[in-house]
């Protein structure tokens, strides 16, 4: 029997494992796919859950070195979506039977944001009885505000780490207090105290990364006892301080098939979280999400941002669907969703199993 076959009966696997698994390339790569499939349609089916993305603003007081939106990007234009606007595609999550919300944004501390996040959580909740979930993924702020939102409506929180080595951590943010690594650490932590359903997630293939750097992205997400996990493949941004790292960079599609390695161990490692096909699939690959999904990813974002704004917030350059309606994001999704024999879990929230059964 194979080194793949041998290892994927563990059921344990150390870090060495890992890191042999992510290498995988050719026909053992496949063998890790195949296996990683399986392990999530014994987890959740053929389902797929939708998440309505709405990018709500993209003002940001962080400077990150990889992101399009960071404070320093002059070239951008900044916005706030209007109320109704959010309202609007509620309306259109409850139509469409999606059963859930993410609400995401720039990162603001400030009152006049915390306040009106609370107020746009508690008008979702109204206007739907309850029934649509609210993910937030806005960045760091203080216990008492996770605590506020979470009163308020929201139950899950997506806040990604993108290394857990605090070294190239270092390396992709500016050396401030605004960007501490072990204050987002923290920020974790306490949104687990606070109960809700905690995400994060990491950028695959920037410059300096190994192999060993994602193997313990991976004993990090179980350290953590993270519930769902967005991951994808860096891709640049031309306004951005590490473009100037380009040269460095893995292929496109080298860090793409890593994505594919990450998602299927991730499967395989932790059975039982959500796992999201990042939009950054697609950006490097026409049929990213459905790949992502082939190999163990169960969450699917459509993009229901209006389409005057997606244009300001692209975190990195060719983000697909930036001149989609609404509707033909939901559309084209589903028909994608289709080709690879899946179903969408419709008119459920679609939470973590993870979270559940660490409760058990």
């Amino acid at each position: 029997m194979c080194g793949v076959e041998n290892i994927l009966k563990k059921e344990q696997l150390t870090k060495e494992d890992l890191v042999f698994l992510l290498s995988l390339k050719g026909e053992e790569q496949q063998k890790l796919f195949d296996y990683a499939r399986k392990i999530r349609e014994e987890q959740t089916g053929k389902y797929v859950y939708f998440r309505g993305l709405l990018e709500y603003s993209n003002l940001c007081s962080k400077d990150c070195l990889y992101c399009g939106i960071r404070k320093s990007n002059t070239a951008v234009i900044r916005y706030i979506v209007e109320d109704e606007e959010v309202m609007t595609a509620a309306r259109l999550i409850l139509s469409a039977g999606y059963g859930s919300m993410v609400l995401q944004s720039g990162e603001r501390s400030d009152r006049k944001f915390t306040e009106h996040i609370s107020y746009l959580l508690r008008s979702i909740k109204s206007l739907s009885d309850n029934k649509i979930g609210i993910t937030l993924s806005c960045g760091e702020q203080s216990e008492e505000v996770y605590k506020e939102w979470f009163v308020a409506g929201a139950h899950r929180y997506l806040l990604r780490i993108e290394s857990s080595n605090p070294t190239l951590y270092k390396q992709l943010h500016p050396q401030n207090q605004l960007h501490d690594y072990h204050q987002r650490v923290k920020c974790l932590q306490n949104l687990k105290q606070i109960g809700y359903q905690v995400g994060t997630g990491v950028m695959i293939g920037v410059p300096g990364q190994t192999l060993s750097d994602l193997a313990d992205d991976l004993l990090f997400f179980k350290e953590q006892d993270i519930d769902m996990i967005g991951m994808g493949p860096y891709s640049e941004h031309h306004q951005t301080p590490l473009y100037a790292r380009k040269d460095e960079l893995l292929s496109q599609n080298e860090r793409f098939y890593l994505t594919l390695n990450m998602i299927a161990v991730l499967r395989i490692f932790i059975k039982d979280v959500n796992i999201a096909a990042a939009t950054a699939m697609q950006a490097l690959h026409p049929q990213g999400r459905e790949l992502a999904v082939k190999v163990g990813a169960n969450v699917i974002m459509p993009n229901l941002t209006p389409t005057k704004y997606r244009e300001n917030y692209q975190l990195y350059d060719n983000k697909p669907c930036v001149s989609d309606t609404s509707e033909q994001c939901m559309g084209c999704l589903q028909r994608r969703l289709a080709s690879v024999g899946t179903v969408i879990g419709y008119n459920e929230w679609g939470d973590a199993q993870h979270f559940f059964n660490k409760k058990t």
